[in-house]
């Protein structure tokens, strides 16, 4: 893990496209503002586990071999929509 120190009105960059801006500090609480590609979902971590244990169980009952398929690993860095959209059947293999 990066540790960083800023002040602010500080910015510290992710990749070419992606800043994170200290906008304002008070007591143990840091407000971050966050300007990122539309095609990146930005998320708290609280709900970005939430939307992934969701998907997992949606999963789940799509794919009862799903938990057993799965890339191992903790803290594995995967859109949870590609998941889904990976199950998908398209309509004209359905008719």
């Amino acid at each position: 893990m990066l540790v960083l120190s800023r002040h602010r009105d500080e910015t510290i960059m992710i990749g070419d496209d992606t800043e994170l801006t200290i906008i304002d500090i008070r007591g143990d609480k840091v407000r971050i503002g966050i300007k990122a590609p539309p095609h990146v979902p930005v998320h708290r971590k609280e709900v970005y586990d939430a939307i992934r244990l969701e998907n997992e169980q949606a999963m789940s009952l799509a794919d009862p071999d799903f938990k057993a398929s799965r890339p191992k690993g903790h803290g594995e860095r995967v859109n949870p929509a590609t998941r889904i959209a990976k199950t998908v059947v398209p309509r004209s293999e359905t008719a």
